[in-house]
């Protein structure tokens, strides 16, 4: 179902999309192509919405910085420096973090308003990234399709091809509380992510040096623990880059029953607690899972490639299950 969700000042309509399968319903923006909400049953059968987000555009455009349910690139996470080499030439991006470029640039695929059109079971978002957009070379031409499948679980499919070399790191950044609206900080939630390995940061969240062992250390989520607080760090998932979506973290809530497990090809999962969230949320009142290659990508030859070249087809899929225990 497409309906009118709002205006920007550009008068630029922005429509938003209602999918609803096995008594899951996620409403879909064509403005950032943010998933706005995500109803789901709790263990009693009693839906609530289990993600952060706005009742109107006007939420969205006045709070952009925490990236709500937002579809982020071209690159998710930071580039130090605001720079990074390829085939020999520095490329300077938008640094909208300190020093440093995130997710995207001051206006990257978040802010941009996106074509729609149905597909079985959903919607495909597209739009060409120009070459020079915020800074990162090349022509791209992206989609992202969102899907539900017979259990009700979010499908998300990223594709894109350029016509010159460049580097690609799209996520989604949507905020889970299972406990639905109203239910407080999001620390209590317990969490599982199949990693033995994360990356230690720096003061401006950059990885510093090779990844680290989990063991013995508060990164340690090999076996389901609460979340707490205090995280904004990248996860190297033990099964690396796959071909196909493999289960790598689950998040439950006692509370409410409430199951999300996450599914990614990507090889690395970025946890962030959500410590400085403002009004009209309070710090913690969401967990972000955000499936991405690792953090500095382009900086660190050592790392999985970010590089995307002509000829070459870009995909990347991640699956949000919803169940309850």
């Amino acid at each position: 179902m497409k309906e009118l969700f709002g205006t920007l000042s550009d008068g630029t309509p922005v429509h938003r999309w209602t999918l609803e399968r096995a008594g899951v319903r996620v409403r879909i923006l064509s403005y950032g192509g943010i998933v706005q909400s995500a109803e789901v049953p709790d263990r009693d059968g009693n839906s609530a919405c289990v993600v952060l987000g706005f009742d109107t555009l006007d939420g969205y455009v006045r709070h952009p910085e925490p990236y709500f349910g937002a579809l982020v690139g071209r690159y998710a996470n930071r580039i130090a420096g605001g720079r990074f080499p390829l085939d020999g030439r520095t490329y300077a991006l938008a640094r909208n973090n300190g020093p440093n470029s995130l997710h995207g640039g001051e206006r990257g695929f978040d802010k941009r308003v996106w074509d729609v059109e149905p597909v079985a079971d959903g919607v495909r978002l597209s739009r060409v990234s120009p070459h020079g957009e915020e800074g990162f070379p090349g022509r791209v031409e992206f989609s992202a399709t969102y899907t539900l499948d017979a259990s009700g679980a979010l499908r998300i499919v990223y594709e894109a091809v350029t016509d010159a070399p460049t580097v690609l790191n799209p996520t989604n950044h949507s905020y889970f509380n299972l406990g639905g609206p109203g239910s407080g900080h999001a620390g209590g939630h317990e969490l599982r992510i199949a990693a033995s390995r994360f990356t230690p940061v720096d003061g401006d969240l950059i990885p510093a040096g090779a990844p680290a062992d989990v063991a013995d250390t508060r990164f340690d989520f090999r076996r389901a623990r609460k979340v707490g607080s205090g995280y904004d760090h990248n996860f190297v998932l033990d099964k690396g880059v796959t071909d196909t979506a493999v289960e790598v973290a689950e998040l439950y809530d006692p509370a409410s029953g409430r199951v999300l497990t996450v599914a990614t090809t990507e090889p690395g999962l970025q946890l962030y607690t959500a410590d400085h969230l403002g009004e009209p949320f309070a710090p913690g009142d969401g967990v972000a899972l955000e499936t991405q290659h690792f953090p500095d990508s382009p900086n660190r030859p050592e790392f999985p490639s970010t590089v995307l070249r002509p000829g070459e087809a870009f995909r990347s899929e991640t699956v949000y299950g919803f169940s309850v225990r």
